[in-house]
This record gives structure tokens, C-alpha cells and sequence, in this order.
């Protein structure tokens, strides 16, 4: 693809910004830094990678694994906020998921310990778990919230802090998983997930594309439910005082 040919899909942009500008919708400065922080976000890690590639040092890559891990951690700790102890508990778990896929993948034979597939399905990893952690963590504190009155009285009739949170978690591991189960049931109907699309314009065959496909799918599906019932435990003190008290969440 040639850089003209690159500027030429500008025009989508463009066109989102006029028709949000037309409808007074107020997004145009927000597409617009968006756009342009995609491009040099992507030219950058462009470059990087390319050298990285070249090099194999696995100092590289745990540096830009480690980089991907701070930045989704934060991005997901957001949603959190008015709950002490988010980041961490985040962090922790999205380290403990990407170590324990590219482990296992690499232990199986099933991708080669190479940069050029350890960084980019990390990548996928660590965004993936950055997605059902927010996902989780709007959900639990609305459920907590919305379930106050029950929790308290099931705490006042003698139940532990685990048991009256039973509820709210499995409502809240449920909500986290959606996005994933949904993409799951309209694979290969409704959309071509873009690694499968990403081989098959670069001239690979479709079938051996599926297979790749499947491999990111499948282990997906279960670091987003590992995720959401690993933070399911690691929230469960967050939202208790030490006498077992239901803390009020505070709003941000």
C-alpha cells in the first residue's frame, strides 16, 4: 500500500468529523486527536517492533509487555475510581494471564518463542483482559450499589463478606464476559476477526488463517473468564471495611 494510497482513507475521518459538526455533536477535536494519536502511535510502535524483530533481545520484550501491562492496567483502573487497591489487583491479574498464555502456547509448540509472535499475541492478551477488567469493575461497583440493602442484610443475619458479594460477583463475571461470548456466536458470519483478514490479504491460505484465528479465539475465551473470576476474588475486600462493614463507594 502506498502512502497515497494510506492518505486517501483519511476521507472516512472527514467525513465523521463534517457529520458531527453538522449535527452538532460536538466529537470533531476528539476525532481528530484521536486520528492523529493513532497514526503516530502506531508509526512509533511500527519502528519499534522492527527493530525488536531484528534483535530478539528479551529484554526488548518484556520491556514493551511490561509497558502494555502498565498502560491497560491504567486504562482499566479508571473505571474504578473511589476504590482503594484497583490498580494493583488489575495489574496482577492481567501479569498473571499474559504470563500463563504465552507460557502455555510456548510449551505446547503451538507459536514459536520469537518476538514476532510472543509481542503481537501479547498484545491481544493484555487487550483483551484490559477490556473485561473495565467491564468488570463498572459492573461490580453498579451492582454493589444497586444491591446495598440485600448485602447488608444478608451480613446482619450472619453471612460472611464472600457469601453476601455471591450475588453481585456472579452478575458482575456474567456482565465482563458479554463482549466475548457475543464475538464467539458471530465469528465468521457477522465479522472476520482481523487476524484471520490480516493473513489472508498477506496471501496466506485461508484454512491455515482459521486455524491461527481459532488458536487467539479459543484462549481468549478463557483468559476473559479467568480474568473476570480472578478479579471476582481479588475484589472481594474492596468493598469491606476490617469489621465487615460494607464501605460506601465514593463517587468520581
Amino acid at each position: 500500500m502506498t502512502l497515497l494510497a494510506l492518505s486517501c482513507t483519511l476521507i472516512f475521518v472527514f467525513i465523521t468529523m463534517f457529520v458531527s459538526f453538522w449535527k452538532r455533536l460536538g466529537l470533531e477535536k476528539s476525532i481528530a486527536i484521536g486520528s492523529i494519536r493513532a497514526a503516530v502511535q502506531l508509526l512509533a510502535i511500527g519502528y519499534v517492533l522492527q527493530y525488536v524483530f531484528q534483535t530478539e533481545h528479551v529484554a526488548f520484550i518484556i520491556l514493551i509487555i511490561a509497558i502494555m501491562t502498565v498502560v491497560a492496567t491504567w486504562n482499566a483502573s479508571r473505571r474504578g475510581a473511589g476504590l482503594k487497591g484497583v490498580f494493583w489487583r488489575i495489574a496482577l491479574t492481567i501479569g498473571v494471564m499474559e504470563a500463563f498464555m504465552i507460557l502455555f502456547l510456548i510449551g505446547l509448540n503451538l507459536i514459536e518463542p520469537t518476538p514476532q509472535y510472543i509481542i503481537p499475541l501479547s498484545g491481544m492478551t493484555i487487550g483483551n483482559a484490559m477490556i473485561v477488567s473495565g467491564l468488570f469493575t463498572t459492573s461490580i461497583k453498579r451492582e454493589v450499589e444497586a444491591s446495598r440493602g440485600e448485602i447488608e442484610t444478608l451480613l446482619s443475619l450472619g453471612a460472611s463478606g464472600t457469601q453476601a458479594m455471591q450475588g453481585p460477583m456472579k452478575r458482575a463475571v456474567k456482565f465482563s464476559m458479554i463482549p466475548t461470548i457475543d464475538s464467539l456466536k458471530t465469528v465468521g458470519l457477522v465479522q472476520l476477526p482481523g487476524m484471520m483478514t490480516g493473513m489472508i490479504i498477506a496471501g496466506a491460505d485461508p484454512v491455515e488463517a482459521v486455524r491461527y484465528q481459532l488458536l487467539i479465539l479459543f484462549s481468549h475465551t478463557g483468559s476473559a473468564a479467568m480474568t473476570s473470576m480472578i478479579l471476582s476474588m481479588l475484589y472481594q475486600k474492596l468493598f469491606f471495611t476490617p469489621d465487615a462493614r460494607l464501605r460506601k463507594i465514593e463517587r468520581s
